[in-house]
């Protein structure tokens, strides 16, 4: 047979002349998609499996197949495995090899299948399984966090609104808000893991078969909770990549804007922490410097995450049923936004737990930029004044502190009762950082024993993942 022979492409029947080089590059998925091997044959297995329960193959052809389809396993594991860019995509390369080594009954596998129910169900099955690795490094990095949290529930910082000193926290209540964020990624994924389990083997290229197979059996097979319902939606549907995209852009939009305060509290104007020197790198010119070159690079790649969402809601936005060539389009965005998440995750799941708090530090931040104020306008409407003439009374103090280079809490008592005379010496129990932190003692609150509360609710939260 020759090379222009347009039979030589299992599709070639029709055809009268051989595919154009360039088209037949420009058009070939395998230097991409062949990573989808794995659940290719997978998914091939069960369908042998089904077809031989109905009678379609016989016991020894389904021993034959299964036996041809393991053995192609180890040669793509060891290396062994030729691809083929002539053969298109991983589905022909693997049909096309079993074929070789195991003659005519490698031709029956595709009875009752096409590759437009193959790819869906690959690609279900592929995302099934890298879903539950970034959960796992999502739950490791939770994990970090609160342990952290743990750790420095009692060291008080800054807490910000406008990046202006806003009222006093702990850096633990601070690490749980970020724990807070991926708490509701992890449900995310979790609700996109449940949508996409089910499957599409049996819709054919469009509208099932009329072999009598059995899609119960083969979605039992493959750990799918059911079959698809429509044949058409079945090999045209990609809503579940997108909504993993867009679970995956929430998320790296989380670690952003961790990434933004981690870049900015190493800076030498907050000094609010140190990452350990593993995760960072120096200047080629300037001696002295340490780049947080992890948390800079993260805050990046949103952009990279961001975009593929875009890519693969444009790239189905004006389809017709069923399947179309467009989609081929899919794989390479759902392929980097798993590789990205994956590293980032794993970045900051082993960086996270080494970060050294500069406690001191912290301490005299949070004494800038009166951050008791609050706590000050909150004691006088204790006392019995309207909040509106409270805030008005703190106000003028805070003016006159900023003339005088006096937090409130320096202030003595006969300063303080110039701009209200309900302000008693029991004042200073409210003025302190710690008294503002301890005061807001209830759930969701800044006070240690609410933040270890937390700690421990979150952590049991983990623990019940399992």
């Amino acid at each position: 047979m020759s090379d222009k022979d347009p039979s030589i492409k299992p599709w070639g029947g029709r055809f009268t002349e051989a595919t154009d080089q360039f088209v037949e590059r420009f058009t070939a998925s395998v230097s991409f998609d062949q990573r989808l091997y794995h659940h290719d044959i997978n998914g091939s297995l069960a369908h042998a499996a089904m077809l031989a329960k109905v009678g379609v193959l016989t016991t020894d052809e389904l021993s034959k197949i299964q036996e041809g389809l393991e053995e192609i396993r180890a040669e793509i594991l060891s290396g062994r495995f030729e691809w083929s860019v002539s053969l298109e995509d991983v589905h022909m390369n693997i049909e096309a090899r079993l074929t070789d080594k195991i003659g005519i009954t490698g031709k029956k596998l595709h009875t009752g299948r096409s590759r437009n129910d193959q790819v869906a169900t690959d690609i279900r099955l592929y995302l099934r399984d890298e879903l539950a690795l970034i959960v796992t490094e999502l739950s490791r990095l939770q994990q970090g966090l609160i342990t952290l949290a743990t750790r420095e529930a009692h060291t008080i910082m800054p807490g910000f609104t406008h990046l202006q000193t806003a009222q006093p926290v702990t850096f633990g209540h601070h690490m749980l808000a970020w724990n807070e964020m991926l708490e509701r990624d992890y449900s995310r994924f979790q609700d996109c893991a449940a949508r996409l389990n089910q499957c599409p083997l049996g819709a054919a290229a469009l509208a099932g078969t009329t072999y009598p197979i059995d899609r119960h059996y083969s979605a039992e097979l493959l750990g799918f909770d059911r079959p698809t319902e429509n044949s058409l939606d079945s090999v045209s549907d990609r809503d579940f990549a997108i909504e993993f995209a867009a679970a995956a852009s929430l998320l790296m939009t989380h670690m952003s804007r961790f990434s933004e305060e981690l870049v900015l509290w190493t800076s030498a104007q907050f000094k609010f922490i140190e990452l350990p020197d593993r995760f960072c790198t120096g200047s080629s010119i300037m001696p002295q410097k340490k780049n947080p070159d992890v948390p800079e690079l993260i805050r990046g790649k949103v952009g990279r995450v961001n975009g593929h969402l875009v890519s693969l809601l444009t790239l189905m936005k004006s389809q017709p049923l069923a399947y179309n060539k467009d989609n081929q389009e899919d794989k390479e965005p759902l392929f980097d936004i798993i590789d990205t998440v994956k590293d980032c995750l794993k970045a900051y799941a082993d960086m996270v737990p080494a970060i050294t708090v500069n406690g001191d530090v912290t301490r005299e931040a949070a004494m800038r930029g009166f951050s008791t104020a609050t706590d000050l306008a909150d004691y006088l409407v204790r006392k019995g004044l309207p909040f509106r003439d409270a805030h008005e009374v703190v106000g003028k103090s805070v003016a006159y502190g900023i003339a005088e280079n006096k937090d409130l809490s320096e202030m003595s008592l006969a300063e303080l009762q110039t701009f209200s005379t309900d302000i008693e010496h029991d004042v200073f129990d409210v003025l302190t950082l710690e008294g503002s932190v301890n005061a807001r003692d209830h759930i969701g609150g800044t006070a240690p024993k609410q933040v270890l509360a937390a700690a421990e609710r979150a952590l049991a939260r983990l623990n019940l993942r399992g």
